[in-house]
C-alpha cells in the first residue's frame, strides 16, 4: 500500500488587508502576486471593491468592518501569520477594525502602505481616515512606505507641508518604529529611497530612474518587504533587497491597457536563460 507523503514544511505566511484591483496590477492581487512570487504564501483580507483601470479609480466600495474582521480573524485563528501587510483601507470603521485585530498579535511585524490617492490622483482616502490611521494604526507599524506625496500629506500639521526630513521624523514620533520614504515623485536625477527611524537616517538608496509610470509600485515594495521579514531577514537588508525587487519588476513591466504600466512580478521566470540549446 502507498505511504502518504511526507508533510511539507509550509512556506512562510503573509497577510495582507487590501483592495481588490481588477486590473491586477495594484491592490490585493499585486500583494498576492508579489508575495508568491517570493517565496510566502499570501492570506488576503479584503477592505474595498474597486472600479478602476490601468488609468485611474473610478468608484472604491469599502466592505463592511465586520466583514473584514471575520475574514481575519477566520484566518488567523487557522494558520500561523509571519507577517501582515496593509494597503488600501476603504474607511475609518475598516482601520478601527484592522487595528483592533493587529493588535492582537504584536510580536508579528506590520508593513503599512498608506494608500492615499491613485496614480492619477483620484482621491482615496479622507482627512477622517488619516487621522484614524495616524491614531490607531501609525502607533503599532513596523515600517511605514509612503511616497513623498503621502508623507507630507500624513505629517501635515497646522502650518504648511513639511520637508521630507522633517516629515520622517513626525511619522516616526506618531510610533512607527522605521518611515521607508520614497523618491519617484522627487525632481531628482535618480530616485532616492531613505529609510529613517528614531535616531534618524538608516540608510539611504539611490536608483535608476525609469521612464514612464507604474501601477502598483507601492504595493510592491511593501508586499516584498513583508515577503522579506517573514523570510527571516533583518529589516535594513529586508528594505534594500526589497528595492532591488521592486525596481526589477517594474524595469520588466508592461502596458496592457491605455493607461499605466505594471510591474511584472515574476521577472525572473521570464527572464532568458543564459547558455540554451540553440543561442549562440
Amino acid at each position: 500500500m502507498p505511504q502518504n507523503p511526507s508533510p511539507q514544511l509550509s512556506p512562510p505566511i503573509v497577510l495582507t488587508f487590501a483592495a481588490s484591483d481588477p486590473t491586477g496590477g495594484a491592490g490585493v492581487q499585486a500583494d498576492i502576486l508579489t508575495l508568491a512570487s517570493m517565496g510566502c504564501h499570501p492570506l488576503s483580507v479584503i477592505t474595498a471593491i474597486t472600479v478602476q483601470d490601468t488609468a485611474g479609480v473610478d468608484a472604491v466600495l469599502p466592505m463592511e468592518p465586520d466583514w473584514v474582521e471575520d475574514q481575519a480573524r477566520s484566518l488567523l485563528e487557522d494558520m500561523p501569520v509571519a507577517a501582515f501587510k496593509i494597503g488600501l483601507i476603504g474607511s475609518v470603521e475598516n482601520v478601527a477594525a484592522i487595528a483592533e485585530i493587529v493588535s492582537d498579535y504584536p510580536h508579528i511585524p506590520l508593513i503599512l502602505d498608506p494608500v492615499l490617492a491613485s496614480g492619477r490622483g483620484d482621491e482615496l482616502a479622507t482627512e477622517d481616515l488619516i487621522a484614524a490611521m495616524k491614531e490607531l494604526l501609525l502607533p503599532q507599524t513596523t515600517i511605514l512606505t509612503p511616497n513623498s506625496l503621502e508623507a507630507r500629506r500624513l505629517a501635515e500639521e497646522d502650518e504648511e507641508e513639511p520637508e521630507l526630513e522633517e516629515s520622517a521624523r513626525r511619522l516616526v514620533s506618531y510610533g512607527c518604529e522605521y518611515v521607508l520614504l520614497t523618491g519617484t515623485h522627487e525632481n531628482t536625477g535618480q530616485v532616492i529611497n531613505t529609510l529613517y527611524n528614531e535616531h534618524g537616517m538608516v540608510r539611504a538608496d539611490r536608483w535608476e530612474r525609469l521612464p514612464g509610470s507604474y501601477h502598483g509600485s507601492g504595493c510592491t515594495l511593501a508586499s516584498a518587504i513583508a515577503a522579506n521579514l517573514a523570510n527571516g531577514l533583518e529589516l535594513g537588508d529586508a528594505v534594500r533587497d526589497a528595492q532591488e525587487y521592486t525596481w526589477q519588476a517594474l524595469a520588466a513591466g508592461f502596458r496592457p491597457g491605455m493607461g499605466q504600466y505594471i510591474p511584472d512580478r515574476f521577472f525572473w521566470a521570464r527572464a532568458p536563460e543564459e547558455g540554451r540549446e540553440g543561442d549562440a
